[in-house]
């Protein structure tokens, strides 16, 4: 399955904030996930100084993942496909 960036800017955002966020976007993919439509959120990475947080998610789609953070009340403002590159 492809993998996705749901992009975000979070001015603000505290990392309980943060925190809860993920824990939304998991619980979320989980549920998807369930109901039938593949979805795995897999980690983010948090800029602070620019207030920059990039999600990863596998998916079939893109609009999938927008669903996904769409469910999870976490705005974004794109969704793209990426490579992961984590060494084995």
């Amino acid at each position: 399955m492809p993998f996705y960036i749901a992009d975000r800017m979070l001015p603000g955002i505290t990392l309980e904030q943060l925190a809860d966020a993920q824990r939304r976007a998991a619980e979320a993919s989980a549920r998807f996930a369930r109901e039938g439509r593949p979805v795995r959120y897999i980690r983010s990475t948090f800029v602070p100084g620019e207030a920059h947080c990039m999600c990863l998610f596998e998916a079939p789609n893109a609009a999938v993942v927008r669903e996904v953070n769409e469910a999870a009340k976490i705005p974004f403002t794109r969704v793209v496909e990426a490579h992961d590159l984590t060494p084995k």
